[in-house]
């Protein structure tokens, strides 16, 4: 897995690490977004990759989860992402709005996101997600937005710095979240717990009721999974 860095090493490799950093690792790059055939008037269910003990995953981890819907919801989707992937982007931008609507708002889904950073930018973007407190979702929503404009900018610090602005931070704020080393080697936790545990290599990967899926999936192949689970 990638080498873990400093607090200090994060904070400079935002300033001026190239933009390569963020898009070279094949392992995102197995997260292809599936195109849809039009024709159709349903998807086929994809196939599960593996089977995980859904106890096991739902233990407490070093950050509390960051949760929608209901806990007593027939069906848990745990999702683990890279701020910094594309193809995460993709979901949250495309699929995630309609599962919100049509399942997690109803009570059908509890949803849960984890933090799987691949490099310093994906880490920060998580860490100004949890500095932003009851903020998390909406921060991340607009991180994931906005990729383009701070995942492969010269300067990501000021990039980010003039997104979480918009989220109420200031210079000091900033600095203090970006510079606390606790919630960095949490949210470094967080993804060796589900690189060794859980077998995570690429993202976005899903957990749903105890089946793992890989890759940016449509509305159309989440609903052929969810459906006939409730």
């Amino acid at each position: 897995m990638n080498r873990f860095l400093s607090r200090r090493t994060v904070l400079s490799t935002l300033a001026a690490a190239p933009a390569a950093l963020v898009l070279a690792s094949s392992r995102e790059l197995g997260g292809q977004a599936r195109a849809q055939d039009a024709m159709k008037p349903a998807a086929e269910a994809p196939t599960p990759s593996g089977t995980v003990d859904m106890k096991e995953l739902l233990k407490p981890g070093a950050l509390p989860d960051e949760a929608m819907g209901k806990e007593d919801a027939p069906v848990t989707i745990v999702e683990y992402a890279s701020m910094t992937c594309p193809h995460c982007a993709h979901f949250n931008d495309t699929t995630f709005p309609e599962l919100k609507a049509k399942y997690i708002d109803t009570g059908k889904v509890r949803y849960i996101l984890r933090e799987f950073p691949f490099d310093p930018r994906a880490e920060a973007g998580f860490m100004l997600a949890r500095c932003a407190g009851d903020n998390y979702f909406p921060m991340v929503d607009v991180l994931f937005k906005q990729q383009d404009n701070w995942a492969t900018a010269q300067n990501a610090k000021d990039a980010l710095f003039q997104i979480s602005k918009l989220a109420g931070f200031t210079q000091e704020s900033f600095n203090a979240c970006l510079t606390d080393q606790k919630l960095l080697d949490q949210v470094r936790a967080v993804q060796k717990r589900g690189a060794e545990e859980f077998k995570i290599d690429s993202t976005p990967t899903f957990f749903i009721n105890g089946k793992t899926y890989k890759g940016a999936m449509s509305i159309e192949e989440m609903s052929a999974i969810i459906d006939p689970l409730l």
